[in-house]
C-alpha cells in the first residue's frame, strides 16, 4: 500500500522577512502579524504531531505528504529537523515558484521506502496548454505569478514506478468571472502533465492539493479520462476541507489515473482527516472547524484552515504493504 497526505498548511512562512513581497514581512516578527520564531515552532511542532496522529490512526505513517502554502525551503528543513519528525527518514522537495505572495507547493518523502527519480517545478503558462512538449512554449506565452503544479517521480522497493502532482491552483481574488480562466489554465495544464507521463509509460498517477473550486466546476471533466476524481461521494454528502459562513466546502481534490482504480479488491480510498487537536468549535455557526494560525489578526495558535485528505492506493510487490508505520 502507498498512502499521499495532501494539505494547505496556511501561510507557512519562516519568522525572518528576508524577501520583497508584502507577505513575507507581513508574516515575520516585526511584522504585522508578529510572527515570531516561537509561534513558528509551536505551528511546526502542531503539524509534525498531526503526522504522527495520521501514523496511530491508520497504523503507517504517510509515505507521501503534499503540501501547499510554503514559503521556502528553510521552513521545511526547520520541520524536519527541529521536531519530532527529526526521528524519522521525510526528505522535501521544493522549488520556488513565481507566487507574488511567495508561496510554493512542496512535498515530504520516506527515503526508507521510496527511491526518488525525478523532480521538477511546471510552470502555468497563459495561452494554449494543449503543446506536444514544455519546451515547445510558444515565445508569446508567459509564465503566470502563481504556484507551479510539483511534479515527482518515484521507485518504491518492488521496482513500482509512479508519480505524484501537487497542485494550488488560483484563487477566487478578485472574483470568479476574473480568475476563472487561470484555474482552466491550471487543469489543462494538469491534463497535459498527466498525458506527458503516461506517454513515457508511468501510468500510475496521483494528483492532489487545493484546487480552489468545487468539483460541480465543469472544468475538472477536462481530466478525464486521464486523471478521475476520489472525492466525488463526499461532495454529494456535503463534506468538505474548509468552512465557510457556516457551511463546509470541498477545495482540496484527490484524482488518480485508471490504473490506481484497477485493483480487484482494494481500490484506492480517500478520507478527509478530522484531527482533533485542530479543530475548533464554530462559534459563530454550529459544529467544529479547523483551528487556523490566525482569526483575522488574532493568533489562534493551530495550523490551517483546511483539514488534510488522505489517499491509500495499492501498488504491487510485497514490500509497501510490509513496511512497518
Amino acid at each position: 500500500m502507498l498512502s499521499v497526505l495532501f494539505w494547505n498548511v496556511e501561510n507557512f512562512f519562516d519568522w525572518r522577512n528576508d524577501s520583497t513581497t508584502v507577505s513575507d514581512a507581513e508574516f515575520s516578527a516585526a511584522g504585522e502579524r508578529h510572527w515570531t520564531w516561537k509561534r513558528f515552532q509551536a505551528k511546526a511542532n502542531a503539524f509534525a504531531k498531526a503526522l504522527l496522529w495520521v501514523g496511530s490512526e491508520t497504523g503507517r505513517l504517510p509515505d507521501i505528504v503534499g503540501l501547499e502554502e510554503v514559503e521556502n525551503a528553510f521552513v521545511l528543513r526547520q520541520v524536519l529537523q527541529k521536531t519530532l519528525l527529526r526521528k524519522l527518514d521525510y526528505q522535501y522537495v521544493h522549488y520556488d515558484s513565481p507566487d507574488r505572495r511567495g508561496i510554493d507547493v512542496a512535498l515530504l518523502y520516506r527515503s526508507s521506502v521510496l527511491e526518488l527519480l525525478e523532480a521538477k517545478p511546471c510552470h502555468l503558462y497563459s495561452g494554449s496548454m494543449v503543446r506536444q512538449s514544455e519546451g515547445a512554449v510558444s515565445p508569446s506565452d508567459t509564465v503566470l505569478a502563481t504556484r507551479d503544479i510539483l511534479l515527482c517521480r518515484f521507485r518504491t522497493r518492488d521496482s513500482v514506478e509512479f508519480a505524484v502532482l501537487v497542485n494550488h491552483h488560483p484563487s477566487k481574488y478578485g472574483g470568479t468571472a476574473e480568475s476563472e480562466p487561470r484555474r482552466r489554465i491550471a487543469v489543462q495544464r494538469l491534463r497535459f502533465l498527466a498525458d506527458s507521463l503516461a506517454a513515457e509509460g508511468i501510468d500510475r498517477i496521483i494528483a492532489g492539493g487545493d484546487f480552489n473550486d468545487t468539483p460541480d466546476n465543469p472544468v475538472f471533466c477536462l481530466l478525464e479520462p486521464s486523471l478521475l476524481p476520489l472525492h466525488g461521494e463526499f461532495f454529494r454528502r456535503g463534506e468538505g476541507t474548509i468552512k465557510y459562513e457556516g457551511k463546509w466546502e470541498l477545495i482540496d481534490h484527490v484524482y488518480v489515473s485508471s490504473a490506481l482504480m484497477k485493483h480487484p479488491s482494494r481500490p484506492p480510498t480517500l478520507r478527509i482527516l478530522r484531527i482533533p487537536f485542530l479543530l475548533t468549535r464554530d462559534t459563530a455557526y454550529t459544529g467544529d472547524q479547523p483551528l487556523r494560525t490566525y482569526l483575522g489578526p488574532r493568533y489562534t495558535g493551530g495550523v490551517s484552515d483546511h483539514l488534510p485528505v488522505l489517499v491509500v492506493v495499492r501498488l504491487p510487490g510485497r514490500h509497501m504493504a510490509a513496511e512497518p508505520p
